[in-house]
């Protein structure tokens, strides 16, 4: 399944494949990165329903929205590059991680406002 996430993302930077849905691409990969989820994993059988289902469901719609060919491209490039090594793109971990902690302090911000007032 990791290959096919990477395949997913290589596509999402394809200018081949429509802007819709090289946008839902970048969602799907984007959470499937991600180290936080919708469903925590503690919480006992619900936790893995995200990466049992949520997952697989978004990678199938994706699939359906790409080219065949572009798809297939991509799908050698990612085995070629996980062949050689797993990728590691710091940036775009950096940016998830950014985006997290932003909303985390926004909600934290928000609520000690709420609270402040009571």
């Amino acid at each position: 399944m990791k290959q096919e996430v990477y395949a997913l993302y290589l596509a999402s930077k394809d200018r081949r494949v429509p802007w819709y849905a090289r946008v839902v691409a970048a969602a799907v990969v984007a959470y499937a990165f991600s180290p936080v989820d919708l469903i925590p994993d503690p919480i006992p059988v619900l936790g893995y329903l995200d990466d049992l289902l949520l997952i697989p469901l978004g990678i199938a719609l994706v699939i359906k929205l790409i080219p065949a060919e572009v798809m297939q491209d991509c799908r050698e490039k990612a085995a070629l590059t996980m062949n050689a090594g797993k990728p590691t793109n710091w940036i775009a971990g950096s940016i998830i991680i950014l985006i997290w902690v932003s909303l985390f302090a926004f909600t934290f911000y928000y609520l000690s406002g709420m609270f402040a007032k009571l």
